[in-house]
């Protein structure tokens, strides 16, 4: 337990914003002169099976925040596949890393006046070592933010579910990524209802097309994969994927369907690359099985300014990799938070929602 003014933040769901949400909070408190922790207990994102974390994220919180603490306390948990297996072998002892825990957050809330704590994407994530993100609330002497997007009103049982799970420490919802089309249903109905049933929403947040989906070099880092044309935009985002297994015809009528989205094929068809390359909402092509195109194709995707990556891995595993990188969300970086700040700054009472004066 820390006397630190502490929020942690917590969601329903993978790709939801709630690291950007983290980082845009902890960013707008810095700026405002105060000292602002940052931990992330569980680290889930990881470079491989074996345990490796990326430590992206407590890596851009430590740039802006100007924090001098080691990673291993920010992150002292790595929540691996190997981590899970040993855990559910009895190998991994839930008093010896609440300990560790305890000793992450004693280093990361020393000397400062707000500490966030970024949650895991779910509130089961940890239960076979008794850390879940309520657990750790409990620990850290916690109020909960909890992040959420909505589609349609059955989303108001999760969310009606999850918010009597957290309980008293529950500070308030807070929504991102809402489209046009639902948020007069959510604002007129489903907040009121929520409000009714005595939990806070502290704001609805738009969805911002600079930040849905990665970048096409996002995707390209995360899959190793070459860039075939070298001079195509990269920074363009995709936010979804069609799968070329049909004749060029059938493929075209298909593609133009589509927006915002990246095409994975065989290198070796040429035909779907073509037709992809005739669709306006094709942003990005992504050839398996290690074939080279024709240069024909490279030439209209240079002209067209569409990026053409290349695997070696077959189609099935690519559509794998790339559904967990969509899944995920994108990098974190700078202009992400900055932009998720304005959101922020827009739509939500951030003196309230972090308790400091502004």
């Amino acid at each position: 337990m820390t006397d630190t003014n502490t929020l942690l933040v917590t969601s329903l769901e993978e790709g939801i914003g709630k690291t950007a949400i983290t980082l845009a909070l902890a960013t707008r408190a810095h700026d405002a002169g105060y000292d602002v922790g940052y931990m992330k207990p569980k680290g889930t994102r990881l470079r491989s099976a074996v345990g490796k974390t990326r430590d992206e994220d407590p890596m851009l919180a430590r740039e802006l925040l100007d924090l001098e603490t080691d990673l291993h306390d920010m992150e002292p948990i790595v929540y691996s596949p190997t981590f899970i297996q040993e855990a559910i072998r009895g190998r991994e002892d839930p008093a010896e890393l609440r300990e560790r825990l305890q000793e992450g957050i004693e280093t990361c809330s020393d000397g400062t006046d707000l500490l966030l704590v970024e949650g895991s994407s779910d509130l089961t994530t940890g239960s076979i070592v008794d850390l879940t993100d309520i657990d750790i609330a409990e620990l850290l002497d916690a109020r909960v933010l909890l992040v959420t997007g909505y589609d349609t009103p059955s989303d108001t049982d999760e969310i009606l579910s999850a918010a009597r799970a957290i309980g008293d420490r529950l500070d308030g919802v807070l929504f991102n990524g809402v489209t046009d089309a639902t948020v007069d249903e959510l604002a007129d109905d489903v907040v009121p209802f929520l409000e009714g049933e005595g939990i806070p929403v502290h704001g609805i947040l738009p969805r911002d097309r600079s930040l849905a989906g990665v970048t096409v070099a996002d995707l390209a880092r995360n899959l190793g994969a070459d860039i075939l044309t070298g001079d195509a935009n990269t920074d363009v985002h995709v936010e979804r994927f069609s799968v070329g297994a049909m004749s060029g015809s059938s493929a075209l009528e298909r593609f133009r369907r589509t927006r915002d989205a990246v095409v994975v094929t065989g290198g070796d068809r040429s035909e779907v690359q073509t037709a992809a390359l005739e669709a306006s909402g094709i942003k990005a092509l992504l050839l398996t099985g290690g074939f080279q195109p024709p240069s024909a194709v490279i030439g209209q995707a240079a002209e067209k300014n569409v990026p053409v990556l290349s695997v070696q891995s077959d189609t099935r595993t690519t559509i794998d990799r790339v559904e967990e990188v969509l899944r995920t969300g994108q990098t974190r970086n700078e202009a992400t938070v900055d932009r998720m700040q304005s959101l922020l700054d827009d739509g939500v009472d951030i003196e309230t929602l972090l308790s400091i004066d502004l």
